[in-house]
C-alpha cells in the first residue's frame, strides 16, 4: 500500500486558496478515476482507496488543518505500517513560480508548516514531495498570500500542471521520480500537457 497525500485546509472557506493545491489535485485525480472520498474520523482525514494496477493507493486529505497535517499522516502510516518511501505528498511551494513543479525524495521542510508537522510525526523525512509552484508575493503578508484565492491565470497554470502530473502518475507511484519529473517538465514547456 502507498499513501498519496494532498495538503490543504478543510472547509469551503479554504477550498479555492493557494494553500489547498494538494487537495485540489487529489480531487481531480479522484474524479478522473471515479473515486469517492469518505470521512475517516479515527484518523482526522478524508480518504479514498484506489486499486491501481498491482498496488492499493490510499488518497488522503488531512482534516487537521495544514499546520497539523503530520498527526493524520503519521497515524495512518503507523496503522497501515507504511514506510516513508511509500508516501507521496502534494503541496504548494512559494519558491516556485506557477506552472512549475518539482519532485524530490527526502530533505528538509523548507519552512512549509505542513511538512514541518510531517517531520514531527514520521520517523524519517524520506517521503516523496511533489511541490507545485504558487509564486511568492512581491509585497504583503505570506499568510494572506497562501490563504488567498488564485487568480484566473494562476488557475490555468495549475490546470496545466495537474494535467501533466496526472499523465505521469504511474511513474510517480512506481518510484521513478526522475522520469516523472522530466516528462512533466517537457509536457508543460511544450504545451502538450
Amino acid at each position: 500500500m502507498k499513501l498519496l497525500v494532498g495538503l490543504g485546509n478543510p472547509g469551503n472557506k479554504y477550498k479555492e486558496t493557494r494553500h489547498n493545491i494538494g487537495f485540489r489535485f487529489l480531487d481531480m485525480l479522484a474524479k478522473h478515476e471515479g473515486l469517492r472520498f469518505d470521512a475517516a474520523p479515527r484518523f482526522h482525514a478524508e480518504t479514498a482507496t484506489w486499486n491501481h494496477k498491482a498496488d492499493k493507493i490510499m488518497l488522503i486529505k488531512p482534516q487537521t488543518f495544514m499546520n497539523n497535517s503530520g498527526e493524520c499522516i503519521g497515524a495512518l502510516a503507523r496503522y497501515y505500517q507504511i514506510e516513508e518511501k511509500d508516501i507521496i505528498v502534494v503541496y504548494d511551494d512559494l519558491d516556485l513560480p506557477t506552472r512549475k513543479l518539482r519532485i524530490k525524495k527526502g530533505g528538509g521542510h523548507g519552512g512549509h508548516n505542513g511538512l514541518r508537522s510531517m517531520h514531527a510525526h514520521l520517523p524519517t523525512s524520506d517521503y516523496v514531495r511533489v511541490k507545485i509552484g504558487i509564486n511568492r508575493p512581491t509585497h504583503g503578508d505570506i499568510s494572506d498570500w497562501v490563504l488567498g484565492r488564485a487568480d484566473e491565470g494562476d488557475r490555468a497554470d495549475e490546470a496545466c500542471v495537474f494535467s501533466a502530473l496526472l499523465k505521469e502518475i504511474d511513474s510517480l507511484l512506481e518510484g521513478d521520480t526522475d522520469t516523472a519529473a522530466n516528462r512533466i517538465h517537457l509536457a508543460i514547456s511544450s504545451g502538450k500537457e
